[in-house]
């Protein structure tokens, strides 16, 4: 079934959802651009040599380009508040006037997330859509209170946390909205060092998570790519799935227990380490976008810091290959922590911005009767010298026996350093006129060599047809026993004319292929708004009634993150 089955074929769009047209609004306050990347940095990120060398050779762009700098732009026009001063005096009466704000600067900074079309919505649109306020809530309580507000007031409620969602998670309806940001909720509330759990509030970014529980010799273990600024609470809601998690488990493996607050009160799910007393509820919850309720509070299983860190790189011959190695380590049950393995096309890129040290990997895999191939990262993290080199001793015999040649611990040390560069080289990207964009899918390993081909050849044909010949590279990086996930990268020169649209024509195409295939058209980057076009082919028209049947329990009014995982109700 393909997107067009559901609505029009337009990407979707800040602002989001149909409710609430307010006729003509008064002119909107100008202001400069500001807080429209990874990193608010003075010096943004720049690209290597070898970086530049690439795109202008694959993708005809030279560093010439940079008029697409958000600095370029100058200032922004942002709508008036809404919201009427008894609205904003009521609020503040529940969370203190000094955190409740309308002010144009704040409210843009939280106007969207960090999708390729959020980000040039803000750093070139000359307006840009915007809550009507930011409010800044420091209890379940004062959550429960905000809630009731926005309810009476009719205000929908949009929860911020990192503000990192790539699936138009945090966009901004069109009817009158707060955004409720988690920053004050942001306390790790306990250690049960008996049972290895902690928990924390949802606000906790993973850099403080992890300084926080390091002080009382702990980890969670959960690190996603946007791990410096995404929040617990967003990776419990968006079911996140952090780069050891073919070791350590995704986050909704790590759930414990949950509060949430709802506009028909509190629910507080997670009873002991396993249960009978019917469907587990927590699963209402994880992966629930704040469309359901808004999480204040969760408990997570986390372990003794690693003392340990061993990380090496392969090469295989062939994408097949390992692949079959991948599968035999998991089903064995002695996997790595980490598992990442990549394409034919994004080991090459790879090898090739690693300058000497990549042509020195290519001479040896030469010498070793290998040109081109896929390159596999394996991960071990433990506290046990011992333990880890018995498990790093079984899976390396594996991988050798299946193909796989050594290429040593500075490959595998190379990528755990740089393992959170993407976010910021997008930055870099996106300055010289570069479509910069991912989405990814999970299958089993039957169908998955067919999914790779079937995904990477659409969007690679789209953007060709397009005039725009893309670079489409993938890796597989989350590995179960019965399949693992697919996690494409696309680069491509970007259309002057219509950016977003160029994205959104390979972005649906691939959707489409993903839901021919019988594929999860999301693996750990949740639905949002923009897969929701797809829903219903993963689902079910009957799962989908069964969401939007709870949503109506809890959410009767239907405030909390309109648009986002349940489809509007049709008029």
């Amino acid at each position: 079934m393909s997107s067009s089955e559901f609505g029009p074929d337009e990407p979707p769009q800040a602002p989001r959802d149909d409710a609430g047209d307010e006729g003509d609004q008064p002119a909107g306050v100008r202001i400069p651009r500001a807080n429209v990347r990874w990193e608010h940095a003075d010096a943004p990120p720049r690209l290597s040599r070898a970086r530049l060398r690439l795109l202008r050779r694959r993708l005809e762009v030279s560093a010439s380009t940079a008029e697409h700098a958000p600095e370029a732009a100058g200032e922004v026009e942002v709508p008036p508040s809404r919201l009427e001063a008894g609205t904003v005096r009521a609020l503040a009466a529940v969370v203190g006037a000094e955190h409740v704000t309308t002010d144009a600067a704040e409210r843009f900074a939280h106007a969207g997330g960090m999708s390729y079309a959020d980000l040039l919505r803000r750093r070139e649109a000359a307006a840009v859509a915007a809550p009507d306020a930011v409010v800044r809530p420091a209890s379940h309580g004062e959550v429960l209170e905000v809630l009731r507000v926005c309810e009476r007031e009719e205000l929908a409620v949009v929860p911020y946390g990192g503000g990192t969602s790539v699936v138009g998670g945090v966009g901004v309806p069109t009817r009158p909205n707060v955004t409720v940001e988690f920053g004050r909720l942001a306390e790790l509330v306990e250690v049960d060092e008996t049972s290895q759990t902690a928990t924390m509030q949802p606000g906790l970014t993973g850099p403080e998570a992890e300084r926080l529980l390091a002080e009382r010799g702990y980890t969670l273990g959960h690190f996603p790519q946007s791990w410096e600024r995404s929040t617990v609470g967003g990776w419990v809601v968006t079911r996140s799935a952090g780069q050891l998690s073919t070791g350590m488990g995704r986050i909704d493996d790590l759930v414990v227990a949950m509060r949430v607050a709802t506009p028909r009160g509190t629910l507080t799910v997670g009873h002991g380490p396993r249960s009978a007393a019917g469907p587990d509820l927590r699963e209402l919850f994880l992966g629930s976008e704040g469309a359901l309720g808004l999480l204040t509070e969760v408990t997570l299983r986390v372990r003794p810091v690693p003392s340990v860190r061993r990380y090496l790189g392969w090469s295989f011959r062939d994408l097949a290959s390992g692949l079959a190695a991948c599968r035999t380590l998991r089903q064995a049950g002695i996997a790595p922590d980490v598992l990442r393995l990549s394409d034919e096309e994004e080991t090459e890129v790879t090898f090739q911005l690693a300058g000497r040290a990549g042509t020195a990997m290519r001479g040896y895999q030469r010498l070793r009767r290998q040109s081109g191939g896929c390159l596999l990262i394996t991960g071990w993290e433990g506290t046990s010298e011992a333990i880890e080199r018995s498990r790093q001793r079984h899976a390396s015999a594996l991988v050798k026996a299946a193909g796989g040649v050594p290429l040593g611990a500075k490959v595998g040390a190379a990528w755990h350093e740089s393992r959170y560069d993407a976010p910021h080289l997008r930055d870099a990207l996106l300055d010289v006129g570069v479509l910069a964009e991912t989405l990814e899918t999970a299958t089993s390993w039957t169908a998955l060599p067919e999914l790779h081909e079937a995904v990477t050849s659409t969007v690679r044909r789209v953007l060709t047809d397009l005039g725009t010949p893309p670079i489409v590279m993938a890796h597989v990086s989350h590995a179960y026993p019965t399949g693992a996930s697919l996690y494409v990268t696309v680069l491509a020169k970007r259309l002057d004319d219509d950016p977003v649209e160029q994205w959104w024509a390979a972005k649906r195409a691939a959707g489409d292929v993903i839901a021919e295939h019988g594929a999860t058209i999301t693996h750990h980057h949740a639905v949002g708004t923009d897969h929701l076009p797809w829903l219903t082919d993963e689902i079910g028209q009957l799962g989908v009634d069964i969401l939007t049947a709870v949503k109506h329990t809890v959410d009767p009014a239907g405030i909390l993150n309109p648009g986002v995982l349940v489809p509007p109700a049709e008029d």
